[in-house]
């Protein structure tokens, strides 16, 4: 057995802004357990925009990081090795009981192997999710951190399996419910109303009335190819012209739609392109969307715990309960199928679905929970 060191604090992670809202309800169920957890937060920077970031932590009251290794954008090789070269140093300086990462992010993996191979104890929150797509980087990451840490903990049963099924120890496993969820239950007071963004943004007063679509798109298989790109948008329009469409649009696909000189595609009159927004920002626009269109993990839960239906614009997901209880529908990238697929939201309303279960705001406390005991334990603690 490697040796473990005992007597330090429980060093989270973060490094791109959806394990902000992950991390968030576990620094706070762990600062409120009795006695209180030691922790310390740091950044890896993969996500480093400083407004965005400030946005994200100030609104979700996540305290400002102890280490920032402002590692920045890059390839997923280049980026995956810089984090794993400036985050050494730090374990060898803080000597930290244990790692806990989140989601599925290059810095999640990158993290937990630099911990695992000194000897330290590897957490994953929201472990055992699968797509089944290795052409996924995500994919990669969350099937390697899974492989190497010492306990895991799931949003939904069938992360269990997966696990099971990969060899994992079933002592191993925790199901304890959705930490995303603990932030939107517990930020939903607090979100902006939609139509303040709505109107700081140019749109007519008239969409609250007419009601409105959301939509995200980032992800490499929808915006790197300029012929899917272009297919996606000519829906997107198409969508336009039943239901104004309000675009939070991601830095690096504005800047493909730049690059192939797809922007005219957009010129729409009930179309229109809003910057990444704050985590408040964009709730509120959400819980009063008639429908979303994404291709984004965390949305298609969000949408499920607020009731609102979602169009996966994905070949897969690595999230089935939202499909199998939830609000979610899964139609790839085919404009016939994105617009069938509204068409139905249109006319019935969309799925009803319903939460599933432990998605009750509670997760980040039962983790707290087991962190307690696991650590209290002597063959935890035992160095070698």
């Amino acid at each position: 057995m490697l040796p473990r060191f005992v007597g330090g604090p429980i060093l989270c992670v973060v490094g791109a802004r959806p394990n902000f809202m992950k991390i968030a309800p576990v620094i706070r169920a762990m600062n409120g357990a009795t006695p209180p957890l030691p922790v310390r937060l740091l950044h890896t920077g993969q996500h480093y925009d400083p407004e965005m970031n400030s946005q994200y932590f100030q609104g979700l009251g996540i305290p400002d990081p102890d280490f920032n290794l402002e590692v920045g954008s890059a390839s997923h090789a280049v980026q995956t090795a810089e984090i794993l070269r400036r985050f050494e140093p730090v374990l060898d300086r803080e000597r930290p009981a244990a790692v806990l990462v989140v989601g599925d992010v290059n810095s999640t993996l990158a993290c937990a192997l630099v911990a695992v191979k000194k000897g330290i104890a590897v957490i994953h929150v929201e472990a055992g999710l699968r797509s089944f797509d290795r052409g996924m980087p995500e994919e990669i990451n969350r099937v390697l951190t899974d492989q190497i840490s010492d306990l895991l903990f799931t949003t939904e049963k069938s992360a269990r399996e997966n696990l099971l099924r990969e060899g994992i120890p079933e002592s191993r496993i925790h199901f304890v419910g959705n930490v995303m969820i603990d932030t939107l239950r517990y930020s939903l007071k607090e979100a902006v109303s939609a139509a303040q963004t709505l109107s700081q943004h140019g749109a007519p007063a008239d969409w609250g009335q007419r009601g409105f679509a959301v939509l995200t798109l980032h992800r490499p298989s929808n915006v790197d190819d300029p012929g899917t790109l272009r297919a996606v948008l000519g829906a997107i329009r198409e969508i336009s012209r039943r239901l104004p469409v309000a675009f939070t649009m991601h830095p690096r696909t504005r800047a493909k739609i730049e690059q192939h000189g797809l922007g005219a595609v957009l010129e729409a009159a009930s179309i229109i392109c809003v910057p990444p927004l704050g985590y408040l920002e964009m709730l509120g626009l959400m819980q009063a969307a008639r429908l979303v269109l994404t291709d984004s993990g965390g949305i298609q839960e969000e949408t499920t715990a607020l009731g609102v239906p979602c169009v996966t614009l994905r070949e897969n997901t690595e999230r089935p309960i939202t499909v199998e209880q939830g609000t979610n529908t899964v139609v790839g990238s085919s404009p016939e199928h994105i617009l069938a697929a509204v068409d139905d939201i249109l006319r019935t309303g969309g799925k009803a679905g319903r939460v599933p279960e432990l998605w009750d705001g509670r997760a980040s406390q039962r983790i707290a929970a087991v962190l307690r005991e696991w650590l209290d334990r002597a063959d935890v603690r035992r160095v070698a």
